[in-house]
């Protein structure tokens, strides 16, 4: 059983494929063209799931779209005509879009022309966008049976979806239509924030910790809570939403309209200049978006497990990026453990997509949990030496007992590492595939890889890898994060000797590093950990302004456009040292 998903003409366009259950192969097609969550048709991204799989489309049993056109038509057609205004653009766009889609199998044929237009369609597949969701958050999880929530912006005239997974069944139970939307009020504020451009969110978490959490009651008016376990937003802070929140360029990116009107900033102040200072009252207010994002996710959270009675959950969606949050919930709600995939966000709904239709339609059995983000591109000692030959860059290859040694020096020395090993991972995180790395214990190292490399803001936090099995001594919480998907409190007696990795509120966004799916990386954490004392490493996604680095070639711009003091690539060491 071969199946492939697609997350096409939508932000993050991305394909994964499984076969007979396994994960094979999963990434994101910004990867390929260079350019952050563009969102056109995934072309490269699908011939490398092909390749890996050694497959060609004639073999694929099932191609699955992340996304259903007829899902809620009627409520979509009954939202249209409220405003007549916006009715005839609204139409001309969905009708566009709806064409893009429709074309699915056109477009297909551009990756593989031995297979006819017939044959494609046959194959092809539509899930809606938050069962999509719901699937690459459940079928992957460890868990025989979980609640499992799907919370974002908005997909399918859909914002949030509650349900209930038991083997290979999915049950949904309640969702919430489009407008209300928890994603729609966070985006709303980080513009009013100063942060304009698609995927800024997480600038607003990284501010909050240097604020106070003074407005929260404000807020409560803006998004309303209901009894029942859900909530609302109040409209008349927003601009109307008959005429769409996201659009798409023709170089397809993916673009917010302005989505608060006069009275939020009646209410809350002028939006913020992009050259303007963050005050105070921006932190403040930051605090407080964020702190009242937690209460509502909580409040969902805790419906949810009312009306399932059960423990675990699974949870996907862009809301589910908020790491904050997600470190919070099984001491701020009944459940006991979290599932978050490593593309929680729209790019996971192309491998939630074919896991649906892989339990839910081919009715296949289950296969083992995973843990592993590591499916993207992977690349040989051999052409990565190729490579630095062709740009006539020095190299050494040492055997992995002769490396390590070699980085911890350079990093104990205030040296910052590019660390390219193995396959890219399938998400927004860099999880030891293509990272960053430096030294925690280094007061100025924050400082040191903005100077040399990220050039960001200076509120944004770092984040610490540490081996999984030394988490209870370093962390109050000891918890499985194989995906960065989680800030926990850092103990307060270790603050002081990672200050690197040690945000304004003692909290760390942390990756624990398994040796079972993170060999080399363990490996190398250890190898410092033995000199330092220290289980953990600063890591941060291996980039400048860019999507993550794919391939070796960006891996050597990068460090030759910067002031990286080492780059390893496999086994391959460029030092600028020597």
């Amino acid at each position: 059983m071969i199946i492939l998903g697609i997350n096409a003409y939508h932000a993050d366009a991305s394909a994964a494929i499984l076969v007979n259950g396994q994960l094979i192969a999963a990434t994101e097609e910004e990867r390929f063209t260079r350019t952050k969550h563009w969102a056109g048709f995934p072309v490269q991204a699908i011939a490398f799931c092909l390749q890996e799989a050694n497959i060609s489309m004639k073999d694929v049993d099932y191609i699955c779209i992340g996304r259903d056109p007829k899902a809620k038509f009627k409520k979509k057609i009954a939202f249209m005509l409220q405003s007549p205004v916006h009715v005839l653009k609204y139409a001309v766009n969905r009708f566009a879009n709806a064409k893009k889609i429709s074309s699915i199998a056109t477009e297909l044929q551009k990756v593989d022309a031995s297979i006819s237009i017939a044959d494609l369609e046959a194959k092809i597949q539509n899930v809606e966008h938050h069962r999509s969701h719901l699937a690459s958050a459940f079928y992957p999880s460890p868990y025989e049976e979980a609640a499992i929530l799907s919370i974002d912006g908005a997909g399918d005239f859909t914002t949030t979806m509650l349900a209930r997974g038991k083997g290979t069944e999915i049950e949904v139970l309640e969702d919430i239509d489009f407008p209300h939307s928890i994603g729609v009020f966070y985006t709303a504020m980080t513009q009013l924030l100063g942060f304009p451009y698609y995927g800024d969110e997480y600038k607003v978490m990284g501010l909050a910790p240097y604020g106070e959490p003074k407005y929260v009651d404000l807020l409560r008016d803006v998004v309303q809570l209901i009894p029942d376990g859900l909530f609302r937003l109040n409209l008349s802070y927003f601009q109307s939403p008959h005429k769409g929140y996201v659009y798409y360029s023709d170089d397809f990116m993916p673009l917010v309209h302005s989505l608060f009107n006069e009275k939020m900033e009646a209410r809350f102040g002028k939006v913020r200049a992009k050259d303007e200072e963050l005050t105070q009252y921006h932190k403040d207010l930051a605090a407080s978006v964020q702190r009242f994002t937690e209460e509502v996710i909580f409040h969902v959270l805790t419906y949810l497990h009312k009306i399932t009675g059960l423990s675990k959950v699974c949870i996907a969606g862009g809301v589910a990026q908020n790491s904050v949050a997600n470190g919070k919930i099984t001491r701020n709600t009944p459940f006991k453990e979290v599932y978050i995939p490593s593309a929680g966000h729209d790019a996971g709904i192309s491998m939630g997509s074919a896991y649906w239709v892989e339990h839910m339609v081919a009715k296949q059995t289950r296969s083992e949990a995973v843990f592993n983000a590591n499916t993207g591109c992977q690349y040989s000692n051999e052409f990565i030496k190729s490579e630095c030959e062709r740009v006539n860059l020095s190299y050494r290859e040492l055997a992995d007992a002769d490396l390590y040694p070699e980085i911890v020096k350079c990093l104990t020395n205030g040296g910052v590492v590019g660390w390219f090993n193995g396959r890219a991972e399938f998400g927004p995180r860099a999880l030891g595939g293509r990272s960053i790395i430096a030294d925690p214990r280094r007061e100025d190292a924050k400082e040191i890889l903005n100077l040399k490399i990220k050039r960001r803001e200076s509120f944004r936090p770092f984040a610490p890898s540490i081996l999984k099995e030394e988490v209870k001594n370093w962390f109050e919480l000891d918890e499985p994060v194989p995906f960065m998907e989680k800030v926990f409190p850092i103990r307060k007696d270790k603050q002081a000797e990672i200050p690197a990795v040690t945000h304004a509120d003692g909290s760390g966004r942390l990756q624990t590093v398994d040796h079972a799916y993170s060999k080399r990386y363990h490996e190398l954490i250890t190898a410092f950990f033995k000199e330092t004392g220290v289980p953990i490493l600063l890591n941060t996604s291996f980039n400048e302004n860019e999507p993550i680095v794919n391939a070796p070639i960006e891996a050597i711009n990068c460090f030759l456009r910067t002031n990286m003091d080492m780059l390893v690539m496999g086994n391959v060491l460029v030092d600028t040292r020597s």
